[in-house]
């Protein structure tokens, strides 16, 4: 009796070609999400307000969750700090990641956000976890090396104004999203183990939100609360709102039996996506060179997931 009630509650995994196919899906959904979020802008839509829509939808679904399933509202004792810290990580990634969407190619501020691996390594070494091994130096050195290719040193070098004005400031955002992503995930494997995946999550989401409406009523982004200038910029708007919480959502909801060990490294199909999306629906499009230089880094960084499972 017992074996059967608990064969009966534990999650069935799916086969792995449907996980495969769903997990590409939702990364497909994010870069869809992203190259949204560029139209929105390049038509008006403020900083803050595309955070502030994203956010909300997400905290929306994410409390329905809650009711459905029941779960506790309460934090353990000692992790409040904790919880607070990693919402605010989260709206820092947030307006980062968006800020380089803003000023690179979606492809290129996606790659440098995927670098986030080799800061969790690194800061996990700092903090007294274990030192990275010989063959993930290797790879982490590999990813540099083509992220060095993807975003064309030597003619930024040759020529700044070429790559556009706000390129450097760009490429900072894309690391500063990558680094504080690092530090929310060490925060939450070490610090709230305790605490729900569902509960922390709405709180993260519950703390991006207020924030984005008190950045907005003390004006700290300027033009950070516009609306969007046309139809392109509303569709942008309620496109990525709509992507992302759904991609968050669908993963959320089916993450228990997508045996996540063997399949993660499939969420690495968001750059190659928002490369073709990016191209059809902003013309947006890399130079020979630079796409083997992001076909070292997405490989770099699916080789690095696979060996630290082993």
């Amino acid at each position: 009796m017992s074996a059967s009630s608990s064969a009966v509650s534990l999650p069935r995994t799916l086969p792995r070609h449907l996980a495969i196919l769903l997990l590409a899906t939702v990364g497909t959904m994010f870069a869809a999400n992203h190259v949204s979020a560029r139209l929105a802008f390049d038509n008006g839509t403020g900083l803050l307000l595309a955070v502030l829509t994203r956010s909300g939808l997400a905290c929306i679904i994410l409390f329905i969750l809650v009711l459905v399933q029941k779960k506790s509202l309460w934090l353990p004792r000692g992790t409040w700090p904790w919880q607070l810290a990693v919402g605010v990580l989260i709206t820092i990634q947030s307006l980062s990641l968006y800020s380089a969407v803003a000023r690179l190619p979606v492809v290129i501020a996606l790659l440098l956000v995927n670098t986030f691996p080799i800061q969790l390594a690194l800061l996990s070494w700092a903090l007294g976890g274990p030192r990275p091994t010989w063959r993930s130096c290797l790879i982490m050195g590999t990813i540099l090396i083509g992220l060095l290719v993807v975003l064309d040193i030597p003619t930024w070098l040759a020529s700044a104004d070429d790559m556009g004005p706000g390129w450097v400031a760009g490429i900072g955002f894309g690391l500063t999203a990558a680094f504080v992503f690092a530090c929310a995930l060490w925060i939450t494997e070490h610090r709230l183990g305790q605490v729900g995946s569902t509960l922390r999550s709405l709180l993260t989401m519950q703390t991006v939100f207020f924030a984005m409406v008190i950045g907005g009523i003390l004006g700290v982004v300027p033009g950070g609360m516009s609306l969007p200038e046309n139809s392109q910029g509303w569709l942008g708007l309620g496109f990525l709102a709509l992507l992302y919480a759904t991609g968050f959502s669908t993963l959320f909801i089916f993450v228990p039996r997508l045996d996540m060990a063997r399949n993660a490294p499939v969420m690495n199909i968001e750059p190659v996506a928002s490369l073709v999306i990016g191209y059809f629906v902003l013309g947006q499009m890399l130079s020979p060179g630079q796409m083997v230089g992001g076909a070292m880094v997405v490989s770099g960084i699916v080789a690095l997931s696979l060996s630290r499972q082993r």
